[in-house]
């Protein structure tokens, strides 16, 4: 009984290391969230903010957890590290001397790295300069910034140039450290972290509605079974069966069980969701600000069919959901090179030849899985704005927000049952003397 629990102990020290690492990454940054740009008047922005719901600062806000409305030097968050991210891939996707770096093992991630970093570093300074510029003179903003001088724009860039930069250096110390992916992890604490506010918010319109208890259970389940319904989308797998050939050796043949090949359903993850709601949003914004101007004033019907509850948002939004899920689909899950690790292994698929037309076969499936995974995205995303507007009921969840913590919940309950698993197999291999090392 005292050997079990000593394995089990031995066994949770990592895991209790990582999960300190996390509470003292989310510390520094709900502590930077508060940390306020100088020169700023906190109360004009955080009133700004509240006629926004629902357009790109209402996002950016919700994902820099509040730190948007409280002028803070995190108030750009983690979308510039996204932003760097997905130009590198894409440029490895693209440009032969960047795939080569991939094929180059830990050398050419940490280059990959490097310029992910850098890239982040000029994204974030062009946001921050735009926002410093433009925010003081959108309208209804006039009060925001005390004094209009050189010395104030300065400070503001650096300072949110700065906020972006350790919170780069948060996510990669949760990633290679702690549990989950880190910027996933910090997007996931600012949704958090103005959800009882939300609620509040929900609870009280819903009291001031005088809404029946059976209406409000039904709602409750309604919440529920849509919860359930992204966990067990986000749990599920294509299985591709895979056999190997017979090996002869010494005289003896040697055949393997046949395994299979785990295609995640939802294998784009929410970047077509955040992307897609983030280009209409942005459009939108610029529409409504050309609209203060008289030669612009035509566009106000067309900004005006840009909201989340018009037919017009819905069919642009699934266009590029779908578009993303396909682009992004293909880059996370290269169809070729699959193949012909397949074919190096010695693996085929029954009833399909390798290399070419293995290749041929997984891209059908592909596809098929890439517009049920579209499908999903544009459904779950909606849904919360279907619910408002037939129901009559103020549901300000997002359905992005609720893939983000689902999928954070999930990566982190599979990182710590990969843990756990890891140590135990570390234990056993120590009661047997056996040394990894020798055959490394």
């Amino acid at each position: 009984m005292q050997s079990k629990f000593n394995n089990f102990s031995q066994s949770t020290v990592e895991l209790k290391k990582r999960i300190m690492v996390v509470i003292f990454s989310i510390i520094i940054f709900r502590i930077g969230s508060l940390i306020p740009v100088p020169g700023i008047n906190n109360l004009v922005l955080s009133n700004f903010l509240q006629t926004q719901k629902g357009t790109v600062m209402d996002v950016l806000n919700t994902f820099s957890g509040n730190a948007l409305s409280q002028s803070s030097i995190f108030s750009l968050g983690v979308s510039p590290y996204i932003s760097a991210s997905m130009i590198v891939q894409l440029l490895v996707f693209f440009i032969k001397p960047f795939s080569k770096l991939k094929q180059d093992g830990d050398v050419g991630k940490n280059k990959i790295k490097k310029y992910i970093r850098y890239v982040t570093l000029l994204i974030s300074t062009a946001q921050a300069i735009i926002l410093s510029l433009t925010l003081p003179n959108i309208p209804g903003m006039s009060g925001l910034v005390t004094n209009h001088n050189f010395c104030f724009y300065f400070i503001s860039v650096i300072s949110l140039l700065t906020g972006t930069m350790i919170l780069m250096w948060l996510g990669e110390i949760i990633t290679n450290y702690g549990i989950g992916n880190g910027v996933s992890i910090i997007i996931f604490i600012g949704i958090m972290s103005k959800l009882p506010l939300s609620f509040v918010i929900f609870y009280m319109q819903l009291k001031e509605l005088n809404l029946p208890i059976l209406y409000l259970c039904a709602i409750g389940i309604l919440i529920f079974f849509i919860i359930f319904f992204v966990v067990y989308i986000e749990r599920s797998y294509k299985k591709i069966n895979l056999y190997y050939a017979k090996h002869n050796n010494m005289h003896k043949m040697y055949a393997m069980e046949h395994t299979y090949l785990p295609l995640k359903l939802n294998m784009s993850g929410v970047v077509p969701a955040i992307f897609s709601s983030s280009i209409i949003n942005v459009l939108g914004m610029i529409l409504s600000w050309l609209n203060y101007y008289k030669f612009f004033h035509y566009l106000i019907i067309f900004s005006y069919h840009l909201q989340s509850d018009h037919i017009l948002y819905l069919l642009i939004y699934s266009i590029l959901v779908m578009y993303l899920c396909f682009f992004y689909s293909n880059l996370s899950f290269n169809v070729r090179e699959v193949a012909e690790n397949l074919k190096k292994s010695g693996a085929y698929i029954l009833g399909v030849r390798p290399g070419v037309n293995t290749a041929q076969y997984l891209n059908k499936i592909m596809k098929r899985i890439i517009i049920i995974n579209a499908l999903y995205i544009i459904f779950i995303c909606s849904l919360p704005d279907w619910i408002r507007n037939i129901l009559h009921i103020p549901f300000y969840f997002s359905g992005t927000t609720l893939l983000i913590v689902v999928v954070v919940i999930i990566d982190c309950i599979n990182q710590i049952q990969t843990i756990l698993l890891s140590n135990k197999y570390s234990i056993l291999l120590k009661r047997t003397h056996i040394n990894i090392n020798n055959y490394v």
